[in-house]
């Protein structure tokens, strides 16, 4: 048991922070591209149920630990109760910001166990920090935030390297610069206006070299690869609906 606790624990703060974002991953997967999994797991009319997220980026709805106390903070106990009390979108929102909460517990318990000192907490800190929270990520907060910095991506469908450049903004510009200088404004136009564009799924940032989808219920973007969508499957999409609208409008038929 105590060499498998060795393997398992994180020891530095890179380490820490690997298994944060693993356990946020998937904590974030849950609540959106695999919320009707999720939604039916949390039944009302069983026992106390929790959420957890593992740093191999899976989530799990199960019991509490039966260890008292037990080996980490627990998360939320008996989200499944509140389930049919509230609306979804409130309930899933109310499960994002408990997990959350258990996400910096978990964290900051490992800095307490391994001794980090006061310089090596605040990096941790900041490290998460600098990440969206869930309840963000859920909600749609982060989307709201970056509409108030840009509007480049309105009318876009997909991106991936061609189709992920904004409306060229700086075309005024294009006749008075050389073909490489015009190139280098060219990518780092496009590398500004979307840097902070986030998956909806997975909570990571825009990277031009990924191909990525637009929902056009929602308006959130994706990774292709969180939604299992390829770039020739999407030159046959003539409206993309994510896993989570397309779950809410079959509940609605329902």
């Amino acid at each position: 048991m105590d060499g498998e606790e060795e393997q398992y624990n994180p020891r530095t703060v890179e380490d820490v922070f690997r298994d944060f974002k693993g356990r946020r991953a998937a904590l974030i997967k849950a609540l959106t591209t695999d919320v009707e999994e999720f939604y039916q797991q949390c039944d009302p009319e069983k026992e106390n149920l929790c959420l957890y997220g593992l740093p191999n980026e899976q989530w799990e709805v199960n019991l509490p630990a039966e260890e008292v106390p037990p080996e980490l903070p627990e998360p939320a106990l008996g989200i499944n109760f509140a389930r049919d009390g509230m609306q979804e979108k409130d309930w899933l929102a109310l499960v994002a910001v408990h997990s959350d909460s258990w996400l910096l517990s978990v964290a900051f318990y490992f800095g307490a166990r391994f001794g980090f000192d006061k310089p090596s907490r605040k990096r941790l800190f900041n490290m998460i920090n600098d990440l969206p929270t869930i309840y963000e990520v859920v909600t749609g907060a982060v989307k709201k935030q970056q509409k108030e910095k840009s509007s480049t991506h309105s009318g876009k469908k997909s991106k991936s390297n061609s189709k992920a450049r904004a409306p060229n903004h700086q075309e005024k510009f294009t006749k008075l610069q050389p073909k490489d200088e015009e190139e280098g404004l060219d990518e780092q136009q496009d590398e500004d206006e979307h840097g902070e564009t986030l998956c909806g799924a997975c909570g990571e940032n825009y990277a031009a070299d990924e191909f990525w989808i637009c929902c056009d219920i929602c308006e959130k973007w994706f990774h292709g690869n969180c939604v299992k969508i390829t770039p020739a499957r999407a030159e046959h999409i003539k409206q993309y609906k994510c896993p989570s609208c397309s779950n809410k409008r079959a509940r609605v038929d329902i």
